[in-house]
């Protein structure tokens, strides 16, 4: 039950993510703030009902989802930390992707779920990276977050 709870949540959040890049007219720091916001979401909920079945696993994605809600509160609130720091900003949510892959390949290396979204997760973030760099378009960028959550949404739904 839990599972499907946490699929349908991730599911959710990425169609959001894919269907509203960009709601209105609103800048980019606010649009990685709210990726990176739906990110520690997901990982605060996804951490407290993985307790059962890791136990070390789900602290360190607690955790990691507390520092990401934290970051995605300052990304949205503070307009003035976006801008001193914009260009690292674009780069986070990829390295973030890149550690939550990593985490979660380590956390379940006997699951085909746990195996194929870090591999989504470590993949999707080296090309956010990659687009980073390059894309003037934060809606490429935001929906790749979405496109993550939906995958693994999908996985875990999948692996039920």
């Amino acid at each position: 039950m839990k599972k499907s709870v946490i699929s349908i949540l991730a599911i959710i959040l990425g169609l959001l993510i894919l269907i509203f890049p960009m709601i209105g007219v609103i800048g980019a720091e606010a649009i990685i703030g709210v990726a990176v916001l739906l990110i520690s979401i997901f990982l605060l909920v996804s951490g407290i009902s993985e307790i059962d079945y890791s136990p070390t696993k789900s602290i360190i994605t607690v955790i990691l989802g507390v520092i990401i809600l934290i970051l995605s509160l300052i990304i949205l609130f503070n307009p003035d930390i976006f801008s001193f720091l914009a260009a690292m900003t674009i780069f986070l949510a990829g390295i973030l992707l890149i550690i939550i892959g990593l985490i979660t390949l380590i956390g379940n290396r006997d699951n085909k779920f746990g195996f194929w979204s870090g591999v989504i997760a470590v993949v999707l973030g080296v090309i956010y990276i990659i687009l980073g760099t390059y894309a003037k378009e934060p809606i490429v960028l935001g929906s790749l977050i979405g496109i993550w959550l939906v995958f693994t949404g999908i996985l875990r739904i999948v692996d039920n």
